[in-house]
């Protein structure tokens, strides 16, 4: 990897939290500290430049953390916030300007049926108008019950390689993602390795920039690594992402892809 590339580096996937603070009931709570500072202490040891924040599901809709981050490094950061389908358009506005660019439905562990979401027409609209994307975190599996259930024109972001059950074409959500990329944009985070229940994250990812090219592939760290701290490092997983690209793809999934969804053309204004 060049210098030049490596200024443009994107992380598009973390997490900023404080200890301790949790929505009520939730069933993760940090016992430390994860402030910016310290993973821009491991981000730019490999090069990574800038990064997008995305909002952990212990904290809810309550994105103030993540907004005061975005205030104080506009250029750095974009955001990827949890939002209320009764969210207002000028509220939507709002954090567009602060630099959020899409919004996250985090389904792992809970029910996946989401029964408020399909019933949210001006909030989808409002989305699409805006040029954001739906990030979705599922459990393993299940996503093809979820995409069910959504609009057909959203742009997607699916976290942690989607999690299929299966790393094979015939497996059933494997089948809905390309079936879905027939009308509207998916994107897959290769992230969260640790998440995929022992699934092979090399053949997985191998899979996807098969099937959907480069141009349809992020990198994210997932740091701090909730849950799994003690056996992901955020330098072990950058140089993975050689492993499961490849050297020609580099370009592609860590400086144009993610500066074109987060920084230039909005996903859904590609």
């Amino acid at each position: 990897m060049n210098s030049a590339m490596s200024k443009t580096f994107v992380d598009s996937h973390f997490h900023v939290f404080k200890a301790a603070v949790a929505q009520p009931g939730a069933r993760y709570v940090p016992h430390y500290d994860a402030p910016m500072q310290a993973w821009q202490a491991q981000a730019q040891t490999q090069g990574v430049q800038r990064g997008v924040l995305v909002q952990p599901s212990f904290l809810g809709t309550d994105n103030s953390h993540l907004l005061r981050a975005l205030t104080q490094a506009p250029e750095m950061l974009r955001g990827v916030v949890v939002l209320r389908p009764d969210t207002s358009i000028a509220e939507l506005e709002r954090l567009n300007e602060l630099g959020v660019r899409g919004i996250r439905l985090n389904l792992a562990g809970v029910s996946h049926e989401i029964k408020r979401w399909q019933q949210a027409t001006a909030f989808w609209d409002s989305l699409l108008t805006l040029g954001w994307h739906l990030e979705l975190h599922t459990d393993i599996g299940v996503l093809p019950g979820v995409l069910a259930q959504l609009p057909r024109t959203l742009p997607l972001v699916l976290d942690h390689m989607g999690k299929p059950d299966a790393v094979c074409m015939t497996d059933p959500s494997i089948k809905a993602v390309l079936e879905r990329t027939k009308q509207s944009p998916v994107y897959v985070k290769l992230s969260g390795p640790y998440r995929l229940g022992g699934r092979d994250e090399c053949a997985l990812a191998q899979l996807w920039q098969s099937e959907l090219g480069k141009h349809r592939l992020l990198w994210g760290s997932d740091w701090p690594f909730t849950n799994h701290e003690h056996e992901a490092h955020y330098p072990v997983l950058f140089t993975a992402l050689r492993e499961w690209v490849g050297e020609d793809a580099l370009q592609a999934v860590l400086v144009d892809n993610p500066n074109a969804v987060y920084w230039g053309r909005h996903c859904g204004r590609r």
